[in-house]
């Protein structure tokens, strides 16, 4: 099983902490390179739409991303 990276991401002027695997957090950077966003904006749009768990939620979309 992958090992969790954690990063610190800035949402909206606040820092906070995510821990995913890296291949997520590689997926989410593809992403967010052909929306020509940073990843910290992309995390904040997430931010946004989530009801639960950070981590989770990013999961999710980066599913949807690629299933779609």
């Amino acid at each position: 099983m992958p090992e969790l990276k954690k990063r610190s991401v800035d949402i909206d002027g606040h820092r906070t902490s995510v821990s995913m695997e890296a291949p997520f957090w590689d997926a989410l950077r593809e992403i967010a390179d052909k929306k020509s966003l940073s990843v910290n904006q992309l995390i904040a749009t997430i931010d946004k739409d989530r009801t639960g768990n950070l981590s989770s939620a990013i999961r999710v979309y980066v599913l949807r991303a690629f299933r779609n």
